[in-house]
């Protein structure tokens, strides 16, 4: 009985330390996505977030005119 508890407890901190190490990597993504986004030259990007913008709402009207 105690290897059990003592394999759930390892088993439970080696999960920990996986969770930690997938929140790091995410951590590190969001902070280069911040850093891009500070960057880039937002008046040359102005039209085409506009353009995608456009079509995300075409496409999310057509979604809700198809399901009515």
């Amino acid at each position: 009985m105690a290897k059990t508890e003592i394999n759930y407890e390892n088993e439970r901190l080696l999960l920990e330390e996986r969770k930690i190490k997938a929140l790091e990597k995410l951590a590190s993504a969001v902070d280069s996505l911040t850093l891009w986004f500070e960057e880039i030259e937002k008046s040359e990007w102005d039209e085409r977030a506009q353009w995608y913008l456009a079509e995300f709402l075409k496409a999310s009207q057509g979604n809700s005119e198809d399901s009515e």
